[in-house]
């Protein structure tokens, strides 16, 4: 990867490999989830603080049965054990059940494909039954055996009682000098345990991280997943190929969206929203009919049905707005309420301000919450109207059906109703002559 972060930490669509992995593994409801791990543990370890893992440290590596070995002491006896993989992040949770349930009764199952070119992955080798016989890794294969296209996945389940029985008696007799995980399946034909084979769903499950390019390739993967459930579900996308997808995204039917849209944290958009090109939103709700125009951001805010946002406009978390809102172009609203119908359609700022029903906004208007040191709420109430580049010092109250001239800073509270302005004086110089720029 060329990183100083661990591989395990890249991320697919927001989140690392590793809790890819993990989160598909406690579908299955598992009685302890146990992560082994060596280069970069103290940092991967960081990263799953809150985790309710078992953390067991491999040191030196000597291979993924030694891996493995490792895990024993901290799993019960009685149970299966279901290896996974934390940089092979797109494992689904019925690929693992399935393994699961194939391994109760005493028995070893191993997760396999076919592929067209199995080169440096190991193969598995059957009988002429086809049973079972052996995983033979591609550095110790012979010719014939490297004509093989079923290869081994890494997956498998298998009861820990035959695991802790077979994991010390694993030698390194190989091509690497490590001890080899997959040399157990030669030790449960010899000893007559049934295994059986199964193939994930989908090829990319299985697919493995160890690039850069591979983990781009794997976010596109993902990322089309998405986009086509979401096509099922009613949505309609631009194309597909350009979404991005990084936690979840909830829609009711109808839902448009444009071109290079990114989706963060948990969103939900209500029937019939349009979202323009270009648009981030993360963690918000938009309601029924509402559109956000192109090159808008939305962070932790709920917007209400039938609001018009954007384009460029900047909706920062804590932002409530009710039906009907319109919020324009470079406009930027934070910590603060708009009720039904207010307007702040151009080049304005909205901080920490509660703002009623009917409200229109000028454009330049700037709310100043800010003294310095501490931020600072100001109440608009209903049906006022303020004009173009206009001051409001916070904190302030403007009564409701106020009118506020355009170019006034307002530092006192205005009452109901009624104009306020600062007076002004307006000269001209005729003689006037603008200054000539010297040679």
């Amino acid at each position: 990867m060329k990183s100083a972060l661990p591989k395990v930490l890249h991320p697919i669509a927001g989140k690392s490999m590793l809790a890819h992995v993990i989160d598909a593994a406690a579908k299955l409801l598992p009685e302890n989830i146990c992560v082994i791990y060596g280069h970069g543990g103290d940092a991967v370890r960081a990263a799953f603080p809150a985790e309710n893992l078992i953390w067991a440290k491999q040191e030196p590596q000597l291979g993924t049965g030694h891996a493995v070995m490792q895990a024993i002491p901290q799993l019960p006896s009685n149970g299966v054990t279901l290896v996974v993989y934390g940089d092979v992040p797109l494992i689904t949770a019925p690929t693992l059940s399935m393994l699961v349930a194939a391994a109760r009764g005493n028995r070893l199952a191993w997760l396999t494909e076919v592929v067209e070119d199995p080169a440096g992955l190991g193969r598995i080798v059957r009988d002429g039954n086809g049973s079972v016989q052996a995983i033979v890794e591609d550095k110790d294969a012979t010719p014939d055996q490297r004509q093989i296209c079923e290869i081994n996945t890494g997956f498998l389940a298998c009861p820990t009682a035959l695991l802790a029985k077979w994991l010390p008696a694993l030698g390194n007799k190989n091509a690497q000098g490590e001890y080899y995980l997959t040399d157990i399946l030669a030790m449960a034909v010899a000893e007559g345990v049934a295994v059986e084979t199964h193939h994930p769903a989908s090829s990319w499950e299985v697919v493995g991280v160890n690039s850069r390019d591979q983990l781009a390739q794997l976010e596109r993967t993902f990322q089309h997943q998405i986009a086509k459930q979401l096509m099922i579900e009613g949505v309609s996308l631009a194309d597909p190929s350009r979404l991005d997808v990084r936690g979840t995204l909830s829609c009711e039917a109808d839902v448009i969206v444009d071109v290079n849209c990114i989706f963060e944290g948990n969103v939900h958009l209500a029937s019939g929203v349009k979202i323009g090109a270009n648009c981030i939103l993360r963690n918000c709700t938009v309601g029924a009919g509402t559109e956000i125009l192109p090159f808008t951001d939305i962070d932790s805010a709920t917007l209400g049905a039938n609001a018009r946002i954007g384009p460029f406009a900047r909706i920062r978390p804590g932002t409530v707005l009710a039906d009907e809102v319109h919020l324009g172009n470079f406009v930027e609203v934070k910590a603060s309420e708009f009720g039904v119908g207010s307007k702040a359609n151009h080049l304005t700022y909205i901080g920490d301000t509660t703002v009623g029903s009917k409200v229109n906004i000028g454009a330049g208007t700037i709310v100043c919450n800010y003294d310095g040191a501490n931020k600072h709420r100001s109440v608009i109430e209903d049906g006022v109207h303020i004009g173009s580049d206009v001051q409001l010092i916070a904190p302030i109250t403007i009564g409701k059906g106020a009118d506020i001239a355009a170019g006034t800073t307002v530092w006192k509270d205005v009452e109901p109703g009624g104009l306020t302005f600062n007076g002004k004086t307006q000269e001209s110089k005729p003689e006037w002559k603008r200054p000539v720029k010297k040679k």
